[in-house]
């Protein structure tokens, strides 16, 4: 017989929090605090911002709660608070940015070569494509709860996510063969300036 604690189901706490639960609250706080910042991370670049904004995802929890209908579950309940911060995050930045510029680069200290690669490449995608591979592939959300929040189809989330990945995977490809030619020839001396000083 074993004694292990049950799990109490996100959506259990959400409404055990909608019922005056603080406990319940602290609870998803502790599940998703993490999560959210990564999911602010990645497409912010500022740890700042992204736990500023990871406080105010779950500010609108608490501002919303008497409103929380449990249609979907809390976790695309919560990604879709974080993706209406997101988006009113880059317009505030692309309204305050003068002559377009982008957003500043991430520090990269200490970050291995294959990440940046990663990184890069993503960049490339098209935004719509991008973040359907990000939802799938760092929030690990479903096809459908990827269709929910950004309000399409669950095919056109299949086809977006095979494009990207495509896409992804070919400039990953070149890059990995631009590297590896650029390892294989080693820097050379021009020949006609060997004996000029």
């Amino acid at each position: 017989m074993s004694c292990a604690p049950t799990m109490t189901s996100d959506e259990a706490l959400m409404l055990e929090f909608q019922g005056g639960s603080r406990a319940a609250f602290e609870e998803l706080f502790a599940r998703y605090r993490k999560p959210l910042y990564g999911f602010f991370g990645r497409r912010l670049n500022n740890r700042e911002r992204a736990e500023d904004l990871t406080q105010e995802t779950f500010l609108a929890v608490i501002r919303a709660a008497s409103r929380y209908e449990p249609r979907a579950s809390v976790r695309t309940y919560l990604y879709g608070i974080a993706l209406k911060l997101l988006a009113a995050e880059r317009r505030k930045f692309s309204t305050s940015s003068t002559l377009g510029q982008s957003a500043p680069e991430p520090k990269t200290d200490g970050t291995p070569e294959c990440v940046l690669w990663v990184r890069q490449a993503m960049e490339k995608l098209d935004a719509p494509d991008r973040e359907i591979l990000m939802l799938r592939e760092y929030e690990q959300l479903s096809y459908s709860d990827i269709a929910e929040l950004l309000r399409i189809p669950v095919n056109t989330v299949r086809s977006r996510l095979f494009r990207s990945r495509l896409a992804l995977k070919s400039y990953l490809e070149s890059q990995t063969k631009s590297n590896s030619a650029l390892r294989a020839s080693p820097a050379q001396p021009h020949p006609g300036r060997r004996g000029m000083q």
